[in-house]
């Protein structure tokens, strides 16, 4: 049995880190304090929450194998405060991101998912479940895949899909590998992590995927971000979509998906606020008909959604406006 420890005050710390935090222009300071309280005590953040209503001693294992005495617990809090100060993302002091039901591990070198993102993630559920009540299974290839958090979602949600996930960063890839091993490995779930290049990878299945969906890089070379947790944290790879307007490596995602997608297959890529007519307009030069932008959980226009031309004449078909 690993050693026990009294750490006393949680409800004292939570008030200095929250403090420090703020001073520093952390945007959420007390429930970043919370989180990594959390995690150096190996407990979820309702029992930090429920210790520092109390007021009441702290007992936990000694993390790292530390000393069996309180300062163990209180320096290791202090120096993840100390590196949230400096903008280190929370996610990779904690080693994880929560992504819809699922817990990823993350660091440096991969893009750490967002909420944002999960709302494209349930357009591409949606259809997979669609398809799999139509004839029993479904085919789902994830472009771009960074952590596996699209691809694993849609493996987990949907029973009777085989998603194939692509990334073709080395870093990015060796997390994806980690979070497909972790999850599929405790249950059902299905999914071909491939390294390879997006715009090339599984030509094997041409033709015959329900859904494509995509979260590549699509920020304009000039759009520096303003977080430091982007802008110096998230590799550039999967951020710089490269081009004057950051959609040369869409542009290839999209004529990818065109090879990819059976007739009739749904297509949804993640894009920038300020690109939705771009977006719908690459689609339809890509081939792809009935080209909708849709909003995120916030209600901006974050991802285009369109589909595989079922016959000929449906090639003729105009894109059409989202009304957001």
């Amino acid at each position: 049995m690993p050693d026990r420890v009294t750490v006393p005050g949680a409800a004292a710390l939570l008030r200095a880190a929250t403090a420090t935090l703020a001073d520093a222009a952390v945007p959420s300071p007390r429930v970043d304090a919370e989180v990594l309280l959390a995690h150096v005590l190996g407990v979820d953040r309702g029992e930090v929450r429920r210790l520092a209503l109390l007021d009441t001693p702290v007992a936990n294992t000694v993390p790292d194998g530390g000393a069996p005495d309180d300062g163990a617990v209180t320096d290791r809090f202090a120096r993840l405060v100390a590196r949230r100060v400096r903008r280190e993302p929370l996610q990779h002091l904690t080693g994880s991101a929560a992504f819809r039901h699922l817990e990823l591990a993350v660091g440096p070198g991969v893009f750490v998912p967002r909420p944002e993102t999960e709302e494209v993630a349930q357009v591409a559920i949606d259809a997979a479940a669609r398809a799999v009540a139509d004839r029993g299974s479904a085919v789902v290839v994830d472009l771009c895949t960074g952590s596996g958090a699209i691809a694993l979602s849609v493996a987990t949600e949907v029973p009777g899909a085989v998603v194939h996930a692509v990334e073709l960063d080395a870093a990015a890839h060796g997390w994806a590998a980690r979070n497909v091993e972790t999850v599929t490995s405790a249950g059902a779930a299905v999914v071909h992590l491939v390294r390879g290049d997006a715009r090339t990878a599984l030509t094997e299945l041409d033709g015959t995927a329900d859904v494509v969906v995509s979260n590549p890089p699509y920020v304009p070379p000039g759009a520096v971000p303003h977080d430091p947790e982007v802008a110096d944290h998230d590799p550039a790879v999967a951020l710089y979509g490269l081009g004057d307007d950051g959609l040369e490596v869409p542009r290839g995602v999209t004529a990818a998906a065109v090879r990819l997608l059976r007739p009739g297959g749904l297509y949804v890529m993640e894009h920038a606020e300020v690109q939705a007519e771009a977006a719908r307009a690459t689609a339809a030069r890509a081939g792809l008909v009935d080209a909708v932008t849709r909003p995120d959980l916030a209600g901006r226009p974050r991802m285009v959604v369109a589909r595989r031309p079922t016959r000929a004449r449906d090639a003729l078909r105009t894109v059409t406006d989202w009304d957001v």
